[in-house]
């Protein structure tokens, strides 16, 4: 029996592998991947820090104990080389496998920025466990009890780290291009919130400005802005965004855009190859709008779609509104942000609730198509997840 191999080993990967096993007991499942194959939360790696946890301290399950409870084989430190479609072989560096179906679920790479300096090559980003050992490494050299850590980005993950850091004890700057953080996810009022929060726990922001040029200064790390001013850090860490890892896709000439091109149920351009998580690009509306979305619910959408269609029952990705819970203990937010095609002609609408500020946007034609809420808690985020879609 020819088995579904999954390409990684990710959230993706095996809720994918759990969905099929649910569904079918004996289906054959060949998990490749070229790390060690443990389970861990990747959303955790943001506020890890504060908890003082070790990256193995994140590991739930190792791939022995995943093997185990999904009846899968997984082949870990396994290189996957190339796809050959026609002949539906995963050519890799412990030998050639044919499959029935292939899901590709190899993720994003960290977005690396072109800066000049002679110290460009220490900026860290931390986008898998190992990345993560690094930088706690990194930040703690000789059990030192703070360190200086500038941020590029300020952005989700870029925001996450900040207050994470901050609360650990660490001297934090946070640089990015735009006026205000989370400027391309939240309203304007939520931003200014988060600001204010973000400098009140210690944090110096610089915004409206770049790195120009990172350089080695006596020990340190010398950031020198596009505005003139000079960051001193001992750690560097990019959270300017990931780009879908589309390298095995398009050396085995998969249609692709900003991700792995998909249909409605998971499927890329060649027959019985499909891709999910942070590698796909999805459908996302009845107009045909397609894109990325590095969310938690998207992936657990797909996987179980997916894993009905690899069964037996055709099933299309049915893609539903889902809040973004921003993970900053001194000012949480939970956003569903509104698509980008509205943004231009849309509008925001704030309204203060006592000490809670909750917005709403409204696309060209009146309808809400996005909120915002902070500080967030699950009756205000119910009731606004209730709304969306309807009319002023």
């Amino acid at each position: 029996m020819k088995p579904i191999i999954i390409i990684g080993a990710g959230m993706a990967a095996y809720s994918l592998a759990r969905e099929v096993r649910k569904l079918d007991k004996a289906a054959a499942l060949l998990i490749i991947t070229a790390d060690d194959g443990g389970f861990y939360s990747k959303p955790m790696l943001s506020n890890a820090f504060a908890q003082k946890k070790l990256a193995a301290q994140l590991i739930s399950q190792s791939a022995v104990q995943m093997a185990e409870q999904i009846g899968a084989n997984i082949m870990t430190k396994t290189r996957v080389n190339g796809i050959d479609t026609a002949a539906k072989v995963v050519d890799t560096s412990m030998g050639a496998f044919e499959y029935a179906h292939l899901v590709i679920a190899v993720g994003a790479q960290p977005i690396r920025l072109n800066i000049a300096g002679d110290a460009a090559d220490r900026v860290l980003s931390v986008n898998h466990i190992e990345d993560y050992a690094t930088f706690r490494a990194k930040l703690l050299p000789d059990q030192q009890a703070t360190a200086r850590v500038a941020i590029l980005g300020a952005g989700l993950i870029g925001c996450e780290f900040a207050d994470d850091l901050a609360a650990h004890g660490h001297t934090v700057t946070l640089i990015d291009p735009n006026s205000l953080p989370l400027a391309a996810l939240a309203a304007p009022a939520l931003s200014e919130g988060l600001h204010a929060a973000l400098a009140a726990r210690g944090i110096a922001l610089q915004l409206g400005t770049t790195a120009a040029s990172i350089d080695h200064a006596d020990g340190a790390i010398k950031l020198t802005l596009s505005n003139g001013e000079v960051v001193i850090a001992d750690v560097v860490l990019s959270a300017v965004g990931l780009r879908p890892d589309l390298a095995l896709a398009q050396a085995a000439k998969l249609a692709t855009g900003r991700g792995i091109m998909i249909d409605s149920h998971g499927r890329t351009s060649a027959a019985d190859v499909y891709a999910l998580g942070d590698c796909a690009e999805y459908r996302v509306d009845s107009d045909g709008r397609t894109s990325p979305l590095p969310y938690i619910a998207p992936i657990l959408t797909a996987a179980r779609a997916i894993a009905k269609t690899l069964t037996g029952e055709d099933t299309a990705i049915d893609l539903k509104h889902s809040p973004v819970i921003v993970k900053t203990p001194s000012y949480p937010l939970a956003l569903v942000p509104p698509p980008s095609h509205t943004v231009a002609a849309g509008r925001w609408e704030t309204e203060l609730d006592g000490a809670t500020t909750i917005c709403r946007f409204f696309d060209a034609q009146g309808v809400m198509v996005g909120f915002g809420v902070a500080p967030q808690e699950a009756k205000i985020r119910q009731a606004l997840m209730a709304a969306l879609g309807t009319t002023m």
